[in-house]
């Protein structure tokens, strides 16, 4: 129903808006921190498999709290159905074709469902609703008391996978530009020298002093955003330039050209992070930074994705120079389907002086 989907987002958004990441941002900063502690040097590492669990854990730790540890291995299981559905195939079935993947996939849905059911009913029954996420889902509404049981689950699969699944394909792009451009990563260290050696005692001033560590991953979201082409529906007949859009229609948007758009961006195919510390350099700005979608349809944990890679890009930087293997090829693979990712990226990570 229309009123329970937007109940359930309301829910979500409370626990998912800048305010609440910020209050949490000692929690984020400590989980972000073991990408670093866990990182060998001298040797190169294939970066994803390094960083995805780390994210993984972070995000739903940040949904679930206490009940993260229990709920982890579906959230991952989840994803990795993700990942085999949307792997290329020769063949392009219609929805309702029950492939070997999407049997997969729908199997790990109800194994994470399963799983959360018996948290929901615990939390509610003991009145200890818990204040992250899921917390906050289950807080009764004024207007439309509790939640339904079934609006819980249907909502929390599809937003615990994109916690984690999004920023990994970020890092990956924030952390080889680190290897690629040694000075904005000196930059990054010095301003990341100024965090509490205590990664838990970070709090959301020494997240907004980030300055410069922020504008650099705005960057590279700008250049490679990881949702590189979002879909929409028009719900009127719209003209749009020299093109007549009928109602109901189906519309691509593409961030990854709209951010090379160099009237908004200049020079736009360049790596410069000082833009967005410039006046005019706003991710605000309506339909110039998209690479959290815009508008009513946009990504709900924008705020904990930037939280989550700024704070990876400092702590990272502050430790280690970052180089690539040498060799005139890149050593990855750019993979578009679902996101845009640095398949099989491999770094040598170095300790900083």
């Amino acid at each position: 129903m229309p009123q329970e989907r937007a109940h359930a987002r309301a829910a979500r958004m409370r626990g998912l808006r800048p305010q609440a990441v910020a209050a949490r941002i000692g929690e984020i900063a400590a989980g972000t921190d073991r990408i670093a502690d866990q990182w060998p040097t001298g040797r190169d590492v294939e970066i994803l498999p390094l960083v995805r669990p780390v994210l993984a854990e972070i995000g739903v730790r940040y949904l679930f709290s206490e009940d993260a540890r229990v709920l982890l291995p579906f959230a991952w299981q989840l994803f990795v159905a993700r990942e085999v559905l949307v792997r290329p195939s020769r063949w392009v079935w219609p929805r309702w074709v029950p492939t070997p993947a999407r049997r997969f996939r729908t199997r790990r849905q109800v194994a994470f469902t399963n799983a959360l059911r018996p948290i929901i009913r615990r939390r509610r029954t003991s009145e200890r609703l818990g204040d992250d996420v899921l917390g906050q889902m289950l807080q009764p509404s004024s207007r439309y008391g509790p939640l339904a049981e079934e609006a819980v689950l249907d909502t929390l699969p599809g937003i615990t996978v994109a916690t984690f699944e999004t920023p990994s394909r970020a890092a990956g792009w924030i952390l080889l530009h680190l290897a690629r451009y040694p000075q904005a990563a000196d930059r990054v260290a010095a301003e990341a020298a100024l965090l509490p050696a205590s990664p838990a005692s970070t709090t959301s001033t020494h997240f907004d002093n980030l300055h410069y560590t922020q504008a650099l991953v705005r960057e590279v979201l700008r250049l490679h955003p990881p949702s590189w082409l979002l879909t929409r529906r028009a719900p009127r007949r719209t003209q749009l330039a020299d093109y007549t859009i009928d109602a109901g229609s189906t519309v691509l948007v593409c961030p990854y050209t709209a951010h090379r758009d160099a009237r908004e961006h200049p020079e736009p195919d360049r790596f410069r992070p000082e833009r967005w510390l410039d006046d005019a350099g706003s991710p605000t700005k309506p339909g110039v930074f998209l690479a959290f979608g815009t508008g009513p349809h946009g990504c709900e944990g924008a705020a904990l994705a930037m939280a989550m890679l700024t704070l990876m890009t400092a702590q990272t930087a502050r430790r280690y120079h970052l180089s690539e293997p040498p060799g005139a090829e890149p050593g990855y693979r750019i993979t578009t389907f679902e996101g845009l990712a640095t398949a099989g990226l491999c770094l040598r990570a170095t300790l900083r002086g």
